[in-house]
Parts: C-alpha cells; sequence; structure tokens
C-alpha cells in the first residue's frame, strides 16, 4: 500500500490546496494530510478548526485520506505514518527553489521517504493562504480561492477579529 503525507499550515484550505489533495489521492493508496502549524506564520484559526476545516473538505474522496496534526519533524511524522512519498505542492518558480531546497535537507534526514511535487492547475496557481487572508481582511471577497464553507469559516473569523479591534 502506497501511502503519502501531504503536510501544511492550511490557514484556511484553499482550492489550491484541494487541487494538490485531489492529484495526490490518484497516485497512492492512503494519503494523510498532515496538519501543522509554523512558528514563523500567524494562524487566522487554531489547529483544532484547521483540522475540522480540512476534514470537512475532503469527505466523500474515494482514496483513504486521514488528516492528522502534528508537530514535529515532518520525517519523523512521515515515518510515523508509514509514508512512502512527502507531496508538496508547487505554484512557481520561487515555491520550486525553496521546495528544492527542504526535500534535500528532508532526505539526509530520512532517505527512505521520496519528495514528491505537484503542479496546482494553472488557474490555481496564484492561490495562497496568505493572500486569502490578507484579502478578507481589507473586505475583499475570497470565494474564487475558498470553497463556500471555508469563505464562510473566514468571514466570520474576520467579523471576530474586526470586533476585537474596535
Amino acid at each position: 500500500m502506497r501511502t503519502a503525507v501531504y503536510p501544511g499550515t492550511f490557514d484556511p484550505v484553499t482550492l489550491g490546496h484541494m487541487d494538490i489533495i485531489s492529484r495526490a489521492a490518484r497516485i497512492v493508496d492512503r494519503l494523510v494530510i498532515g496538519v501543522t502549524t509554523n512558528p514563523s506564520k500567524s494562524p487566522m484559526f487554531t489547529i483544532e478548526e484547521r483540522l475540522a476545516m480540512v476534514r470537512r473538505e475532503v469527505e466523500g474522496m474515494e482514496t483513504e485520506v486521514e488528516v492528522v496534526a502534528f508537530d514535529s519533524l515532518l520525517m519523523d511524522f512521515a515515518e510515523r505514518q508509514g509514508a512512502d512519498m512527502i507531496v508538496r505542492g508547487l505554484r512557481a518558480v520561487a515555491d520550486f527553489e525553496y521546495e528544492y531546497q527542504m526535500a534535500g535537507m528532508n532526505q539526509q534526514l530520512n532517505d527512505r521517504i521520496e519528495t514528491v511535487f505537484l503542479m496546482a492547475d494553472v488557474s490555481l496557481q496564484p492561490i495562497a493562504s496568505r493572500l486569502v487572508k490578507e484579502i478578507a481582511m481589507y473586505g475583499g471577497n475570497i470565494s474564487k480561492f475558498v470553497s463556500p464553507p471555508v469563505c464562510t469559516d473566514v468571514a466570520a473569523r474576520v467579523e471576530v477579529i474586526g470586533r476585537k479591534g474596535n
């Protein structure tokens, strides 16, 4: 059984993430979506909220998909999941340079787990969670970038943040 881990913060999960999830699910028997925290980012949603959001988005997929929180080295997490590969999405050349370096470091940590790069659909390549949050915070329409339920989640969070700021 071929198992892959697709790690990320998913804050929030975007249509770009879902495209990579769908593509990865077609090439593996089991896909583990690892939801993590990134100390260099300020999340809009808690880890529990992000887990619930991603679980809702992947509900009903044909491939076995698990959504799991982790707070460790990616390669340690992947090993615990029995993964054969790490899936990473690419949007632009800048992504490739960063991901290439990370893949090299991960290979040094565990050379039994391959890194596989998947390109997002051309129409989804500009989407980044950071930009979705920024657009939402300024009252912009994010419905082209996230599913309707995630759009509702983000709008509700922006409203809460707005009330706290006033």
